[in-house]
């Protein structure tokens, strides 16, 4: 797994915090600590699946365009970081006669997809309000 998701979650939750406020990719990245490209890379994500508007120019910047207690991290997951539970290693070699060398990365397929559907499902059950008031009232 990536790090986007966490970073895509937390800026969310930043925005849901500051409801109608418009925050620059600066004060999101100051917030998040993490470099401004990366955050309006994940941010142009968020934008593209209708979680956060953008203004450009002074005064721009992101805004919360949904309900903080609709968008699950489900939601939030597939828009930014679905797939990324798999490692993009390949382990052995499915020519080799050896059984376990031929045999073990679909194993390992079928173990993460079938992780990464569990961890969708734990997911579904959180959305970014509960993310935010967890974090208000504390762990």
């Amino acid at each position: 797994m990536n790090s986007e998701f966490t970073i895509a979650v937390h800026c969310l939750v930043y925005l849901a915090y500051l409801p109608d406020h418009m925050a620059s990719s600066e004060e999101i990245s100051r917030n998040v600590c993490a470099n401004p490209a990366r955050i309006r890379k994940i941010m142009s994500s968020l934008r593209k699946s209708g979680f956060v508007k953008t203004k450009k120019g002074i005064g721009g910047g992101y805004i919360l365009d949904c309900s903080a207690h609709e968008v699950t991290l489900t939601n939030v997951y597939r828009a930014v970081s679905f797939g990324t539970m798999k490692p993009n290693w390949i382990t052995g070699d499915p020519k080799q006669d050896c059984p376990i060398s031929s045999n073990t990365q679909a194993v390992m397929d079928q173990i993460f997809c079938e992780a990464e559907q569990q961890f969708v499902n734990y997911l579904e059950r959180k959305t970014i309000g509960a993310v935010l008031n967890t974090i208000k009232s504390g762990p």
